[in-house]
């Protein structure tokens, strides 16, 4: 017999373990989108997903996010030209966070400062002090 079939529906083996996609979505209807670079493997962002972003996603290719700072759906590139388009979508062991692999369009970038990546500082401790360490070169727009 085959394993998936001795799983309960809605139970966590059968989330974990299990054949069918039923994301979690948290109480603000939200889920998190960690988006990679498909061919050179590096982050680029964290952004979240609704069902419609999740949805409009899959269907056309290009990665949606849900805006929370607008609270609109927002298709990444539609004013930056930093489109994705999607390659490979994977989700975690209890469905709640998703991975992009995505092909860059436009300049190459996905931060809204200019930057390839919006993870371009890096935190760094002496003695007591923390502070931001710049890893990428700022921008024209950041």
């Amino acid at each position: 017999m085959n394993e998936t079939a001795k799983l309960e529906p809605d139970s966590p083996s059968n989330r974990e373990e299990g054949r069918a996609f039923s994301p979690r979505f948290g109480a603000d209807g939200l889920v998190t989108c960690v988006t990679i670079d498909a061919a050179r493997r590096d982050v680029l962002m964290v952004g979240h997903m609704n069902e419609a972003a999740l949805r409009a996603t899959l269907a056309t290719g290009t990665v949606h996010y849900w805006s929370r700072s607008r609270g609109a759906l927002w298709r990444k590139g539609d004013t930056s030209g930093q489109t994705q388009t999607l390659v490979e979508m994977r989700v975690d062991c209890d469905q709640d966070a998703f991975l992009a692999f995505v092909n860059v369009g436009g300049d190459g970038g996905a931060c809204h400062t200019g930057r390839r990546s919006c993870f371009y500082r890096k935190v760094e401790t002496d003695g007591g002090a923390t502070r931001l360490a710049f890893i990428e070169p700022s921008t024209t727009n950041g």
